[in-house]
């Protein structure tokens, strides 16, 4: 649920009723998307500094209590990385272009927040913290990994150690994310790259499935299959093999889990309920489903970015 959606009790009520009439029983709700804006008002200062908080979700302490009522679990997703708006309040914790002063951007312009910099942290740690006292259940944390969509051949991490490989970098963060929040009851969780899932390199994101699980109570490998690119396992088109993608994907990320003496519990993938690559009606979404349950799993998430669910796919309550 963007915070868009969570803001206009019109649309929201309409999916708070798909929970409760279905086998959903979760609602993930952004607490700070991709533009970098917090959806209701804070009060730390690290926040109020930066002006980053707005009043979008005027009654969020309310919202998440009338869901609680109804025995909904409530997520809320912090996207970390991707951050227009603090990479322009405060340039000098974005990530540059190679010549050290103008900020990077990828290819949809959007500028990134470096990795590295302790202040990113701390104030991805004060959101939060913030965040969890409004009664959230969960704390997802997206975008947290290096760049990739955008002209690698002129960046530049100016916080970031250069004898220390991506991995290692991303790993320090994943400490200090757990560390300081390590006093708090609810979870946290990881949104990875669904490739994290099949890949031991850190596809240049810094992104490794095993030294990421450490840090995290629930891994949400992103396996998209619309994601994957042509020829993915000799698939013409992935997007058109959503039970194979996925099936694929979460052998391997249970295999991987095991043989690290870690629960396979922990996965809970990102499925997709949008049209990409393929026609996803409610039979490709069961596909998915099903791919999941046959990997021994027990959990999913679903994604449409219009917010709009495809019911046939999901069982009735």
């Amino acid at each position: 649920m963007t915070s868009w959606v969570a803001s206009t009790n019109s649309i929201r009520e309409g999916l708070v009723k798909l929970v409760e009439d279905t086998e959903v029983n979760s609602i993930i709700i952004d607490i700070k998307d991709y533009t970098g804006k917090i959806a209701f008002l804070m009060k730390n200062p690290k926040v109020l500094e930066v002006g980053s908080s707005e009043n979008r979700v005027k009654d969020m302490k309310e919202f998440i209590e009338e869901l609680h009522a109804k025995n909904i679990y409530v997520i809320g997703r912090i996207a970390v990385f991707q951050d227009p708006y603090l990479a322009k309040a405060r340039p000098d914790l974005a990530v540059k272009r190679s010549d050290g002063i103008t900020n990077w951007k990828d290819y949809k312009g959007m500028a990134w927040l470096d990795p590295c910099a302790k202040e990113v942290w701390e104030y991805a740690i004060a959101i939060a913290r913030e965040a969890e006292s409004f009664g959230f259940d969960e704390l997802n944390f997206d975008y947290i990994r290096f760049p990739s969509d955008g002209n690698m051949k002129d960046i530049k991490y100016p916080h970031c150690e250069s004898s220390l490989a991506k991995p290692d970098l991303l790993e320090n963060f994943f400490y200090n994310l757990k560390k300081g929040l390590s006093d708090l009851s609810v979870p946290i969780s990881a949104d990875l790259f669904g490739m994290v899932a099949t890949n031991f390199d850190d596809l240049n994101i810094g992104q490794v499935l095993e030294r990421t699980e450490p840090y995290f109570d629930y891994l949400s490998p992103m396996v998209y299959p619309s994601h994957y690119p042509k020829d993915y396992n000799n698939f013409a088109n992935p997007a058109a093999k959503p039970y194979e993608v996925i099936r694929l994907s979460m052998d391997s990320a249970v295999k991987r889990l095991l043989a690290a003496s870690s629960s396979p519990f922990k996965l809970r993938p990102w499925l997709q309920d949008f049209d990409l690559g393929a026609d996803y009606d409610a039979a490709m979404i069961r596909k998915e489903k099903q791919a999941v349950y046959d990997a021994g799993l027990n959990s999913w998430l679903l994604w449409s970015p219009s917010n709009k669910y495809t019911i046939g796919a999901l069982d009735k309550e």
